[in-house]
């Protein structure tokens, strides 16, 4: 894409986006163009929606990952190009609304203790212990760590947004016999060899490499243990909208998903069936 890339980045930049959404905006857009091998200048409503139905019909590429397809190229033509009648009528895809598999409270525990690594497993429990995104825990410094205030201080998270959320004496606890056993050098609280943050895909494979030791048979992901940390609280009693500011969401809508997968109120609830074996038949008075 040449020019057009630089003109992309300076836009993104400009509207501050995150890192991953400007990588992600990127490779989309870049496998848009090498998919007719022309500049996106030359393409137009029709050619876009090609290359989506052939993500879709040959990729078999989901809907959630066509609409961030859409996403990039819209931007492209909507801010770069300044052509916004070739993205005007393109159709969102509809996500199908599943629920996350969460892990129970044991199964985290298991998981947890199963992790070798003392670095892996301290990153692991904070993402859990405090409701954070695997890539939040991995960013954090020394100084976001308040342990006078019992907070910790989430920097440019989702949407540019910083949060505190909850330091529990558990986690301080974690982090404290980490600082002792590795006493990590300089700002960053979770660093690799080379001195930057641990890489998430670390994470992910240290997570499938656990995942196979302990014969799981639910679906775990890194975000489960956020998941976990949300549904788990909701079953404890805690307050949706406190909740729904520890996880840094926009609306309380995104927090209520949480209420679908939770089952610690089904526990006070009879079947009718069970309320029908209860009842005497007139015959057997």
């Amino acid at each position: 894409m040449g020019a057009i890339r630089e003109r992309m980045i300076e836009e993104l930049e400009l509207r501050g986006m995150s890192a991953a959404t400007k990588k992600s905006y990127l490779i989309c857009c870049r496998l848009f163009v090498a998919h007719f091998m022309k500049s996106p200048e030359q393409l137009g409503a029709d050619d876009i929606k090609a290359f989506l139905l052939s993500l879709m019909r040959e990729r078999k590429v989901g809907p959630s990952c066509v609409r961030g397809y859409i996403a990039a190229i819209s931007f492209l033509y909507r801010n770069v190009l300044r052509n916004p009648e070739a993205v005007e009528d393109l159709p969102y895809p509809r996500v199908p609304k599943t629920l996350p598999d969460v892990p129970s409270r044991e199964e985290v525990r298991q998981l947890l203790g199963a992790v070798r690594s003392i670095i892996h497993r301290t990153i692991l429990m904070v993402a859990y212990g405090a409701g954070l995104r695997i890539s939040e825990a991995l960013r954090l410094q020394v100084q976001d760590i308040d342990s006078k205030r019992m907070v910790i201080h989430i920097r440019g998270a989702k949407q540019a947004k910083d949060r505190f959320v909850l330091l529990s004496p558990q986690v301080l606890a974690v982090l404290r016999h980490y600082w002792v056993e590795t006493k990590p050098r300089g700002p960053i609280l979770f660093p690799s060899r080379s001195g930057r943050p641990v890489h998430i895909d670390v994470i992910r494979r240290v997570l499938k490499a656990t995942l196979r030791e302990v014969s799981f048979n639910k679906r775990v992901t890194l975000h489960s243990f956020r998941h976990g940390f949300a549904t788990h609280l909701l079953e404890d009693g805690a307050d949706i909208r406190v909740i729904q500011a520890l996880l840094g969401h926009s609306t309380i809508q995104t927090t209520a998903h949480y209420t679908r997968v939770s089952t610690h109120n089904f526990r006070r609830v009879t079947s009718p069936l069970d309320r029908l074996a209860q009842v005497q038949s007139p015959a057997a008075r």
